[in-house]
């Protein structure tokens, strides 16, 4: 029995595995999983019994019992009558042996003779300017961002009780098999249904692809649509990742600036080939275009000849009490491509989202979709579009319309209290505010110094065009953050924007 390892051993290994949230016995079977695939319990040797193991990690002995047991089912383990349970040598079959001298995977990569990459690269995303957030913005104590999940408002049970009925064995036969380049029918039906009409959109199903989130929506569009020659009308400021990825297909990108009403409707439009726009909560001064230059935009669209692309990435978040119909409601002419977010307002980490197009752009893009991606995950789709039809969704908008709705109050209140040498857009609706400091101000210095403060905003520099962009906006999101942070969060934010100003 010189092969067991020592009880300090098996206590190491399962704080190692521990999960919060997860049961004790599933700690334990993924405690044993590990050390079984990582080989530090070598094939054919003998685990602890159960009381031994449960004695050790303190657990009931049925708790062990029972992940012993789940292990034997699945191959893990091999119980052998009245002598224990033993490593089952079949689970590290197949494998390719590591080399004992192997370096480790980064100094391989660093050895020399390898291909110069630098020379090699089409195009360098990594160097384009990106909205930064921090990976660990939930530890701040006060997160201005945009565009993150509140686990307070989270519909759990609902979730979870969808994604339990797409678990179903009738359900899994239909969503399990590789659709290929098709979507899950039920989501597309609940989008035809459910979603677009909220909006004053009419599609018929071969006139609508899902794709990962709006963002490869697209990326879609301009993969398919866009080439160097290509001229792309863009807001400015406007949304960095749109920008981002026209640019990897063309370097001809205009900027028009926005005013109170959006993007102004004028002639030099017409010498582009697409323009892309954000109508309804125009990207990031969230100005709503009037419904006067909509009409006049699709009808200048129409007279010269170019196509009008539709960002709704915030459609759904509207509490002013006054729908805004989407442009492509008033297309007449086939001129928009309109693209929105099932997820955005819901879980950005499930990637959701949609276009809606006319049928023959969209079967180009769904034959393009398949060479990415396929499609997106079918059991997201399943469990969304059960999520659709049980009035969930619905549900979810009217909680985070009265809940953004009292922040948006809230924040408004504390910036005329605590920032007023600053100008910002009355919020109607979605999930921020566009804040223009006073004169002088730097606010890419500012987040970084509210940062150091438990303060997080998002520069604006960010969403303007060009090497010399304005440099004294900055973006406050209220998504993520309580109602009772915002005014203490803002009151500290003003001491730093005077400090700044001042020179301290």
């Amino acid at each position: 029995m010189a092969s067991r390892l020592s009880s300090v051993l098996w206590n190491q290994l399962f704080q190692l595995s521990a999960h919060s949230g997860m049961s004790l016995q599933g700690q334990i079977r993924q405690m044993l999983v590990s050390a079984i695939l990582d080989e530090q319990l070598q094939p054919g040797v003998p685990v602890p019994s159960s009381r031994e193991l449960a004695d050790q990690l303190n657990v009931a002995r049925n708790t062990v019992v029972l992940a012993y047991q789940q292990l034997v089912d699945e191959g893990y383990l091999i119980a052998r009558e009245r002598r224990g349970y033993f490593v089952n040598a079949d689970m590290l079959q197949g494998r390719v042996a590591r080399p004992a001298d192997a370096p480790a995977p980064r100094v391989a990569l660093e050895r020399p003779g390898g291909p110069a990459w630098e020379p090699r690269f089409m195009s360098r995303p990594s160097r384009q300017r990106n909205i930064v957030k921090p990976s660990d913005w939930q530890k701040y104590e006060f997160p201005f961002i945009y565009g993150q999940f509140d686990p307070a408002l989270f519909p759990t049970a609902d979730w979870r009780e969808c994604c339990m009925k797409a678990l179903s064995v009738m359900e899994i036969r239909d969503w399990a098999p590789d659709m290929i380049a098709r979507d899950d029918e039920s989501l597309i039906q609940q989008v035809r249904t459910r979603v677009l009409p909220r909006r004053g959109v009419w599609a018929n199903a071969d006139e609508i692809v899902l794709t990962n989130g709006a963002q490869q929506a697209l990326y879609l569009v301009a993969d398919l649509l866009m080439s160097p020659r290509t001229t792309v009308g863009m807001e400015n400021p406007g949304y960095p990742d749109a920008r981002n990825i026209f640019s990897m297909r063309t370097p001809r990108l205009v900027g028009f600036p926005v005013d109170e009403g959006g993007l102004p409707v004028s002639a030099t439009l017409g010498e582009c080939d697409y323009v892309y726009i954000t109508p309804s909560h125009q990207c990031p001064t969230t100005t709503t275009m009037p419904l006067e230059r909509r009409e006049a935009l699709l009808a200048l669209a129409e007279k010269k000849d170019f196509v009008l692309i539709e960002d709704d990435y915030e459609s759904e978040n509207n509490f002013s009490g006054t729908p805004n119909p989407a442009l492509k409601s008033l297309d007449r002419n086939n001129r928009v491509i309109y693209v929105g977010s099932l997820s955005k307002s819901f879980a950005p980490g499930l990637r959701l989202g949609y276009i809606v197009a006319p049928a023959e752009l969209v079967s180009e893009l769904r034959a393009l979709r398949r060479l990415m991606v396929r499609h997106p995950s079918a059991f997201i789709q399943r469990s969304f579009a059960l999520f659709l039809s049980l009035g969930h969704h619905d549900a979810l908008l009217r909680r985070l319309a009265h809940a953004y709705s009292q922040r948006a109050e809230a924040l408004g209140e504390a910036l005329r209290r605590h920032l007023p040498e600053a100008r910002f857009v009355p919020v109607a609706g979605g999930a921020s505010c566009w804040v223009q400091g006073p004169a002088g101000l730097d606010a890419s210095l500012l987040a970084r110094q509210a940062e150091s403060h438990g303060i997080l905003i998002e520069p604006g520099d960010v969403f303007f065009m060009g090497d010399h962009p304005q440099r004294d906006c900055f973006r406050l999101g209220f998504s993520s953050i309580r109602v009772d942070k915002i005014d203490a969060g803002i009151e500290r934010l003003g001491a730093l924007v005077r400090a700044q100003l001042s020179g301290k």
